[in-house]
C-alpha cells in the first residue's frame, strides 16, 4: 500500500449530490503569526485532494485550508455566497492522519474531522 498524505481532504456538493471536482485547494501552516504556503492542489474526479503533504512530513501546530470556490461554481454558471472556505485547525499528534473534508452547497458549508 502506497504511503498517503498526513492531511488529505474531500469536497462533496450536496447541492448536486455529487463530488466537486476542479476545486483549488490550498494549505498552509501558521508561522511566526501568519500563514506560510505549503502546498496547493486540486480535487480530483472523485472530489478528492489526497498529496498535499509527503508521508511523515507533518509537525504539530495550526494549520488551514483555503478553498477556492467561484472558479468550481462558475463552471456551470451557479454563483456562491462564499467565494472561498478557509478551515483551520490544529495538529498536535503528528502520527495521525488528519481528513478534513469539505461538504458544499452554493449557499452553505459544513466541516468535520474525518477518516
Amino acid at each position: 500500500m502506497t504511503a498517503r498524505s498526513p492531511i488529505t481532504t474531500h469536497v462533496l456538493d450536496v447541492s448536486l449530490g455529487k463530488p466537486a471536482r476542479g476545486v483549488p485547494v490550498r494549505l498552509e501552516r501558521l508561522e511566526g503569526g501568519a500563514f506560510a504556503h505549503l502546498a496547493h492542489g486540486e480535487t480530483d474526479a472523485d472530489g478528492r485532494c489526497s498529496q498535499l503533504l509527503a508521508p511523515g512530513s507533518l509537525t504539530s501546530g495550526t494549520y488551514r485550508i483555503r478553498f477556492d470556490l467561484d472558479p468550481y461554481f462558475a463552471i456551470d454558471g451557479r454563483r456562491s455566497f462564499y467565494p472561498h472556505v478557509e478551515i483551520v485547525f490544529v495538529v498536535e499528534r503528528t502520527d495521525e492522519h488528519y481528513h478534513v473534508p469539505l461538504l458544499l452547497s452554493p449557499f452553505g458549508y459544513s466541516t468535520y474531522r474525518g477518516s
